[in-house]
């Protein structure tokens, strides 16, 4: 305990007779506390912009001739990190040029505000080299505000925002850059739009049309990124992404002629007078896309191919913002911005977010006794007063369901809407209620398989935040519902992740009756536990696996190990009858497997120790792919009531490098008989999770074999040049050289030689690696082409059909089945377009070549081949 607390401190420090150690916090310069009084800017109790918006410019105008650097980068910090005070920013810098009429300032006044600016636009050339989009973005905002109270010239922000379209018209330009530079300009220009209109009327249709040109190409893909499916229909008009919003919106203004700006918007500018002095901003060049040189083909990173985002709505118009409309967009543009903002700290998101109505205009959002900001015009007819948490919801919600990937970890926004509940319980809470019952209500209607995944994982980690306390008895219903219907998977799914996050008994004590039931199939009767089969003692097999057992439990060396099983290979056939498709080696390595798992299911390190003191036993039971399922096989068996310890135990086995991905692809496609599913070729999510893992696999050690191979390159292009300007500084005359300098060019040839071995070793090491990748690839490929077209059945056929899913009600647990398969293989090409590409001949000419010949639209393969094509980038009109 602190003496200080106890009162002993006191007299000490009274008498000034105290370390001094205990108090070392550095203190604050002036230029910190003027950027935290920037950056702090309204986060009083009561903000009044038309007094302290004064104040603080007056402030700032004392110290501008010392403090240059920190009031711009005060300025920088606030516009890039608090994107909501950005109309207040703009207000604060414009009252910076004009000194009240009984000030005393000095007459440079104009002139260090000009030196400020100057330091902001050199801010903006450093995020603009960096392709910083999302800072550029936030900065042209700040620029269009100035623009608006004719602090920045109108020609010079219509030339910033031209610069930026030229990139639309790049060749070749990727969708990602031509969609933050589409979301530079049209977002600048909704904020700007009124004076640039004036200045301009035409320029503002001509970059409109050049937006929509720009995307009519991408269109194909907002097939894939659809957050509720119809395979049947591919019709991608009215599916709401981000470019197609800000189309709407800038249409919607410009209808108007842009007479104002979007109600929502707050306009601080407008309590004081128009600023007499214009600023230029200087010209600026987006730089290429960089290019890494020497970079392969065939790299195998893990980045994703960005596409039309397309955005998942959950309330009305009339609870949350249309994000198609001017004031809809502004909103959860915004909103989506503080949220990534502030992924280093979520405490500090949720507090910011729920005080959001402070920043917009009154009226945007429903307040309880609360008095509006001054800044406030009156309230607007289009200003509906949506529901805030609701909106907030939805936002966090449309991004989590981001496809192919959401721009945050799941688990972020699963910790933001916790914390936004325990900020607001009696607020928040039922926002969350009604986005978990409208987001199971799509389950069956449609939604993608991959977001249903997302959501359970979200449900289940909510609930076990809060208790695990559910309204479960709306569900019951539902348990009449086909096995494999996507509501009866959901359920499923959420009891085990529950049961992973607890314990099996108390879940069991949070549910109804009939999800207990045997026939519901929610929840297994006993715990998830391994299921060892040789520990039955009428088990045909029991006598030899004690024997095995007693040896390896008793860490017996390896050789004795290895001897025994080599035994039971040659005499485990005359003792018992085998069937015929099994061998004394399948039932040896399923023993085997087994009874490494069966030593290792105490705990996760007793379970790598068993693992790697034996590997060489099961490199010697198997080594051809045949071999390595039946480990697999035995494996899925042993822990079939656990499927996270099937997952880890994959994984292990694909580290230790006992089977490869493409084993683990394999055994996901045919080993049908794990699930209850009729027929084989079919996934659900457990074997979807297995593939994705094995495919991560393969993809990161490519990358990691090609960083190596980078290093080392540039590791023997130096020792290169260190060799050859060492042979340079030899003398002609061998007699005269130095035997020191002698010896340090020997040196340096050695250490070449060194490094340009370890590079050709590391050459063939990546091109292994990249074959590996390969046919994980293809493996996955084909198993999706002969599930889903080679071998589909007219039953199945009927999912991709228009009268199938009309009667859906009526479909079997294998149709559905199918359905979750099609959205597995939609997901595949979606989230791993990026590596696809690099091998889509090879693909093409192997897996796809039976479906890409298709002629009948109708036909699954047809589908198959058009989801392919789209993936890729290929704009197929569907």
């Amino acid at each position: 305990m602190s003496y200080v607390a106890r009162g002993y401190g006191g007299d000490r420090r009274r008498h000034g007779n105290y370390d001094r150690r205990e108090d070392r916090r550095p203190v604050e310069t002036e230029g910190q506390r003027i950027q935290k009084s920037i950056f702090k800017l309204g986060e009083a109790a009561e903000f009044l912009p038309s007094s302290e918006l004064p104040v603080l410019a007056k402030t700032l105008r004392l110290s501008l001739s010392d403090n240059i650097q920190s009031i711009s980068e005060g300025f920088r910090t606030g516009v890039t990190e608090e994107p909501y005070k950005i109309p207040y920013f703009s207000a604060l810098f414009t009252l910076l040029l004009q000194p009240e009429p009984d000030e005393d300032v000095d007459n440079t006044i104009q002139e260090l505000v000009q030196s400020v600016f100057n330091e902001l636009c050199k801010s903006f050339q450093t995020s603009l080299d960096k392709l910083a989009w999302r800072d550029l973005r936030l900065t042209i905002h700040f620029f269009a505000h100035l623009a608006l109270s004719k602090t920045v010239s109108a020609s010079s922000m219509l030339d910033l925002l031209q610069s930026f379209l030229i990139v639309l018209d790049e060749p070749g330009v990727s969708y990602e850059r031509s969609q933050a530079a589409a979301l530079c300009v049209g977002e600048g220009l909704i904020r700007a739009g009124p004076i640039l209109y004036q200045y301009n009327p035409t320029a503002a249709a001509t970059i409109i049309s050049t937006i929509n040109s720009s995307f009519e190409s991408a269109k194909s893909q907002r097939s894939l990124t659809r957050p509720v499916v119809r395979l049947h229909d591919m019709d991608v008009s009215g599916v709401d992404v981000f470019i197609g919003a800000l189309l709407s919106t800038l249409q919607t203004l410009d209808e108007s002629s842009f007479a104002s700006l979007p109600p929502c918007l707050p306009q601080p500018h407008s309590l004081f007078p128009e600023s007499n002095i214009s600023l230029d901003i200087p010209a600026f060049i987006v730089p290429p896309e960089e290019i890494e040189l020497g970079r392969s083909a065939d790299e195998g990173t893990r980045r994703k191919e960005l596409m039309p985002a397309a955005r998942i709505r959950l309330f009305d118009d009339e609870i949350s913002p249309n994000p198609s409309s001017p004031s809809g967009f502004i909103i959860r543009s915004t909103l989506a911005d503080t949220i990534n903002i502030f992924e280093v700290n979520r405490k500090e998101c949720a507090r910011i977010v729920l005080e959001l109505p402070r920043w917009f205009t009154w009226g945007t959002f429903k307040e309880k006794g609360r008095a509006g900001p001054e800044a406030a015009v009156e309230e607007s007819a289009a200003i509906m007063g949506w529901a805030l948490e609701n909106t907030i919801l939805e936002v966090t919600l449309a991004e989590f369901a981001l496809l192919p990937s959401p721009p945050q970890t799941l688990v972020y926004y699963f910790a933001l809407i916790t914390d936004l509940c325990k900020l607001s319980p009696q607020t928040v809470g039922p926002a969350v209620g009604k986005s978990f019952r409208k987001l199971y209500s799509l389950l069956g209607e449609g939604l993608d398989v991959e977001i249903a995944r997302r959501f359970a994982e979200w449900f289940a980690s909510h609930m076990s935040n809060f208790g695990f306390n559910w309204v479960w008895k709306e569900w019951i219903p539902d348990l009449a519902l086909p096995a494999f219907h996507p509501k009866r998977c959901f359920i499923r799914r959420v009891i085990e992740l529950e049961t992973r996050l607890a314990y099996h008994d108390r879940i069991v004590k949070t549910l109804p009756e009939a999800f207990l039931a045997s026939e519901a199939k929610c929840i297994h009767e006993t715990p998830p536990g391994p299921d060892f089969d040789y520990d039955d003692p009428q088990h045909h097999f029991h006598e030899p696996a004690q024997s095995l057992l007693n040896l390896i439990r008793g860490r017996s060396q390896i050789d004795e190990v290895i001897q025994l099983a080599e035994t039971l290979r040659s005499t485990i056939g005359d003792t018992v009858t085998l069937a015929p498709e099994t061998s004394p080696d399948s039932v040896v390595r399923s023993i085997t497997m087994q009874i490494l798992l069966h030593v290792g299911s105490r705990s996760f390190s007793h379970f790598l120790n068993a693992i790697e003191r034996y590997l060489p036993l099961l490199r010697s039971l198997g080594s051809t792919p045949d071999d390595k399922i039946d480990f697999l096989n035995a494996a899925g068996k042993f822990w079939q009531r656990n499927g996270q310890m099937v997952a880890i135990v994959f994984d292990k086995l694909m580290q230790y490098q006992i089977v490869d991905p493409s084993d683990i692809i394999a055994w996901c496609f045919h080993s049908s008989d794990r699930r209850e599913a009729s027929s084989e070729g079919l996934i659900g999510l457990q074997e979807w999770d297995l593939i994705k893992a094995a495919l991560d696999k393969a993809i990161g050690r490519v990358s990691i074999a090609q960083q190596r191979v980078n290093s080392l390159r540039k590791e023997e292009e130096d020792a290169k040049a260190k060799v050859k300007a060492g042979k340079a500084e030899l003398s002609v005359d061998t007699m005269d050289v130095d035997s020191t300098e002698a010896n340090r060019a020997r040196d340096l040839e050695s250490n070449h030689k060194t490094i340009s071995e370890a590079l050709a070793s590391a050459l063939k090491a990546y091109s292994i690696l990249t074959r590996e990748q390969k046919t994980a690839l293809a493996r996955v490929l084909e198993g999706f082409v002969t599930a889903l077209s080679v071998n589909a059945t007219p039953s199945i056929s009927l999912v991709i059909a228009a009268d199938g899913w009309d009667h859906r009600v009526d479909w079997t647990q294998v149709q559905w089945e199918c359905w979750e398969t099609w959205g597995w293989y939609r997901h595949f090409c979606r989230y791993y377009a990026a590596q696809l590409k690099s091998y889509a001949v090879t693909l093409e000419s192997g897996p796809l070549a039976k479906v890409l010949t298709a002629g009948d639209r109708a036909h699954s393969g047809m589908l198959v081949s058009e989801i392919w094509t789209v993936a890729l980038g290929r704009g197929v009109n569907m």
